[in-house]
């Protein structure tokens, strides 16, 4: 992995998080560490989708931990990852705040490959969210989906047939004063179903929608609203 830092538009430091691998394939393993020391302001990004290929048993492993000091504000914005059918994925993303910190994190995960009209028969995909702020654990989130992922998302209670998804998270002073502004803003939105709800000093923003194109759509407009602030080049490349 590389991490590059282009010159960015907004106020603070884009930084691109490169997988040279081109990849996650069977059996790897990635940590990332980003850590976000007094005052600062970065956003992590990456240049395009990750694509999880299929296994033949092992399971892919991804640990993201994110460490804010006093008076920063941490962006971590990948591209979405999509999962092939078969693949075998356990994430986790964990993130430690003091009170006076800002952490917003979006994830957007796709089952399938579109242009293949790909439906995942079987596979694995396990998503752990955990996030403490001044010591204490605020969020704490687990999806976990195997076996025939394509049937669980046609479930009205799991996907309603909806196979691109993505959570917004913003942690802050200011999160829950943002709900009302938040829902409607997505009111407005087309071809896309989001909801958001704030408790807990964090505010939760979840999207859904048929195909990836649609939740792109929608995510753009809405994380420059939300964010105040440019999206990195690598998000309109």
């Amino acid at each position: 992995m590389r991490i590059r830092l282009p010159k960015g538009e907004g106020s603070g430091l884009d930084a691109v998080l490169v997988n040279t691998a081109g990849g996650i394939a069977c059996g790897d393993r990635f940590s990332v560490g980003i850590e976000a020391r007094s005052g600062a302001a970065v956003t992590v990004a990456t240049p395009a989708a990750e694509k999880v290929y299929r296994s033949d048993g092992p399971v892919a492993e991804l640990a993201v931990n994110l460490r804010l000091e006093a008076g920063t504000r941490l962006d971590w914005l990948p591209q979405e990852t999509i999962l092939f059918d078969r693949a075998r994925l356990r994430r986790k993303l964990t993130a430690e705040m003091p009170d006076d910190a800002s952490l917003t994190m979006f994830e957007a995960v796709v089952f399938g490959r579109e242009a293949r009209a790909e439906h995942i028969a079987k596979g694995l995909f396990e998503d752990c969210w955990r996030i403490r702020r001044g010591g204490r654990l605020v969020y704490a989130d687990t999806l976990r989906l195997g076996g025939s992922i394509a049937d669980l998302l046609q479930k009205p209670s799991v996907g309603k047939g909806a196979r691109a998804f993505a959570t917004l998270i913003h942690v802050a002073p200011d999160a829950e004063a943002r709900l009302e502004t938040v829902r409607e803003s997505i009111s407005s939105i087309n071809g896309c179903d989001a909801a958001a709800s704030a408790w807990n000093g964090l505010l939760a923003v979840r999207f859904c929608a048929m195909k990836v194109e649609a939740l792109r759509a929608a995510a753009v407009p809405f994380l420059l609203a939300f964010r105040r602030e440019p999206l990195p080049r690598v998000w309109l490349s």
